[in-house]
């Protein structure tokens, strides 16, 4: 009988403490989406001033413009070097198919395509996303596809630094179609333009 009443007691008790670390959880994730939603709310807010009052917040240029690129693109990658990006519109500078980060700041990033294997035998391939400067090379993020024909969607916000060069590579040779990929800076940090 008091084996069965401990054992009562400890089932209680583990109850007990799994529930407390469910409620950890779920305050810690109440907690993130707040502070999300802070900073969504700070850079809208920043983004809705007028001009003039955000000169001195936003040191830019002399002229107030936005810092963006838009890129689509088709055609053929391959295994390790960067897709040969070039710009259809946008302000941002791109040399040798290299995104010219000029400004230390968020970036918000867009990429969507589809991956088409050129090598049958190939049963995956990772697309990634670097950020190199002069001395490092950092993956910013890496999808792993293992169908052909496999689209990829990445939407994110990213704090990238003056002097980044950020570049696309595939791990096996590919065809990239249809692919768009866009990057807007979005403040409010100081740039080198």
């Amino acid at each position: 009988m008091d084996s069965e009443r401990e054992r009562a007691e400890d089932e209680w008790k583990s109850w007990q403490r799994g529930q407390v670390r469910n409620t950890l959880h779920l305050v810690s994730a109440a907690a993130q989406w707040i502070l999300l939603l802070a900073c969504l709310i700070y850079l809208g807010i920043d983004s809705l001033q007028p001009s003039t009052v955000r000169a001195h917040v936003q040191p830019i240029s002399q002229s107030d413009k936005v810092l963006w690129t838009h890129i689509r693109y088709t055609g053929q990658s391959i295994k390790g070097v960067a897709v040969n990006l070039t710009a259809e519109r946008g302000s941002i500078q791109i040399r040798n198919g290299s995104i010219m980060i000029t400004c230390d700041g968020l970036y918000l990033v867009s990429l969507k395509g589809d991956i088409i294997f050129t090598d049958l035998e190939e049963k995956l391939l990772k697309l990634t996303l670097w950020k190199t400067d002069k001395t490092t090379s950092e993956v910013l993020w890496e999808q792993t596809v293992q169908d052909s024909s496999k689209a990829v969607n990445l939407t994110t916000v990213l704090f990238l630094f003056d002097q980044n060069n950020v570049t696309l590579q595939t791990s096996s040779n590919a065809t990239i179609a249809d692919l768009s990929f866009s990057l807007v800076f979005l403040g409010p940090f100081i740039c080198s333009v």
